[in-house]
């Protein structure tokens, strides 16, 4: 049951600017008139909530074809965004948050989308741990498999999603009502000033509504390694298999993506084997000419270089390609940066803009891979940062203070959630003073985010013996960090 409390704070949060549904009311309305209509939503939302049934108007949608690049040759290179009734919006909301009330923490750790304290960093971080990490050791090598699926979103199984939902303990009656939520869904499409008949569909959950990407890491939370020597890494969709490979036996790396395949046909998810990617990471001197992956009798791609969770992944592990990309894409938007100042703008307001538009893409994921870069390409990124400055007036932070600083802020939010998979990683010595450091031969491994990590927190932070610590930044601070002590 839902209070007319809740009911009225979610309508005082709409975002005014989004879309309008097909029943045409827009944000501001309810927003506006929030005090008056939440007791009347408020019965709505229980009737609907104890019948177990979601009112038609709530699950009618317009789909909206999105491209997905540039340059479109197919038609699935349009993503199908649902734009659905704000209302309805609202009571996912409400629904949205008693589902995780159930679901525990713990629940599909190497999940990084729509969770607190996940990003794509951290799950870039984790694929170049695991990877350098066994690299490390002699005679083994890495492979890398970047899986791709066909509308995954659309082709989830309601009756194999409850099913799952029951067995992680959620109540019987909203179990029915998720059910109910997903099936008989009237649809159109909308293409410029055209519009198609209605459709009522009862597969998939629509992208563009609030409850489906939480769905969709229910559904997929049994995928995982069966293997110890492999690591499952998911990010909404994307799904990345890391093959730690020791003495040319490939048969655990083998059967683990023939499980998948397997898991894949039984939750109706369909594998696109052409845009499935593989990088092997191969830094011995006597290099093996692997067997190629074959995935339903295609064989899976083999490539040097793979755009990751938006950085550039290279078979080489270096990052020039990555930083070329990221250096190309800066200068192009220093552009808009000149015809501001051109007009006249006040330095706080270009300094506004470069921080969001311009330091935001050269530090995109910048704790995965900056200390590993080489001197020449750090000096590329600068540049663009002198440029920057010169534009704008005022001095801008270097590369080097907002990578201690981002290091800093992610490793106290690791070390702050015990479920966060790097968590273990981080364990105190006896005196707990100091954190343990990692123990690397090469350094490839020295220089990656949790050797570096620690070695930032032991520099920056003050542990006392036999406390609780919790990480915060402190007004003040020198270093804008400090590891605030509290005893038990």
């Amino acid at each position: 049951m839902v209070t007319a409390e809740e009911v009225r704070l979610i309508l005082r949060s709409v975002n005014t600017r989004k879309a309008e549904g097909p029943d045409g009311i827009p944000g501001r309305v309810l927003k506006e008139c929030a005090y008056q209509l939440a007791d009347v939503f408020t019965d709505i939302f229980n009737m609907s909530l104890a019948k177990a049934v979601v009112p038609t108007c709530f699950k009618t949608a317009t789909i909206i074809p999105v491209p997905k690049q540039s340059k479109i040759s197919t038609l699935n290179d349009y993503r199908p965004v649902a734009l659905t009734p704000i209302i309805a919006k609202c009571f996912e909301r409400l629904v949205a948050k008693r589902v995780k009330a159930f679901l525990p923490r713990s629940l599909d750790q190497h999940q990084y989308a729509y969770r607190e304290n996940r990003s794509t960093e951290d799950a870039i971080v984790t694929a170049l741990h695991s990877t350098l990490t066994h690299l490390d050791k002699k005679e083994t090598y890495v492979r890398l498999l970047f899986i791709d699926y066909s509308s995954a979103f659309n082709t989830i199984v309601p009756n194999r999603l409850i099913t799952k939902l029951l067995d992680l303990g959620l109540s019987y009656s909203l179990c029915m009502w998720i059910k109910d939520f997903l099936t008989d869904r009237p649809q159109t499409v909308r293409l410029g000033p055209h519009q198609s008949s209605s459709l009522s569909l009862s597969t998939g959950a629509p992208q563009g509504c609030v409850l489906s990407p939480l769905l969709y890491s229910v559904y997929t939370y049994d995928l995982t390694n069966t293997h110890p020597s492999n690591t499952v890494i998911k990010f909404a969709d994307d799904t990345t298999v890391v093959g730690q490979i020791t003495h040319v036996n490939e048969s655990a790396y083998r059967d683990e993506v023939d499980r998948l395949t397997e898991w894949c046909q039984k939750n109706n998810l369909t594998l696109n084997v052409r845009k499935t990617k593989e990088i092997i990471v191969d830094f011995r001197r006597q290099k093996a000419n692997p067997q190629p992956l074959i995935i339903n009798g295609e064989e899976v791609e083999r490539t040097s270089c793979f755009k990751f969770l938006g950085v550039m992944l290279s078979e080489d592990l270096k990052w020039v390609m990555n930083t070329t990309a990221t250096v190309r894409k800066a200068q192009q938007r220093l552009y808009f940066l000149r015809i501001l100042r051109k007009n006249n703008l006040s330095p706080e307001l270009l300094k506004t803009f470069y921080h969001c538009c311009i330091e935001s893409v050269i530090t995109y994921c910048i704790t995965a891979w900056y200390v590993n870069c080489t001197e020449k390409d750090r000096k590329s990124l600068s540049r663009v940062i002198r440029s920057a400055e010169r534009i704008v007036g005022l001095p801008l932070p270097p590369l080097d203070d907002i990578f201690r600083t981002r290091c800093l802020r992610r490793a106290c939010g690791i070390l702050k959630d015990e479920t966060h998979p790097a968590n273990h990683l981080f364990t105190l010595l006896p005196s707990g003073r100091r954190y343990r450091a990692t123990t690397a031969r090469t350094s490839r491994l020295q220089n990656s985010f949790i050797p570096r990590a620690i070695t930032e927190l032991n520099n920056h932070t003050t542990l006392l013996p036999s406390t609780q610590h919790n990480c915060t930044f402190v007004s003040g601070c020198t270093n804008k960090f400090r590891c605030v002590s509290n005893a038990q």
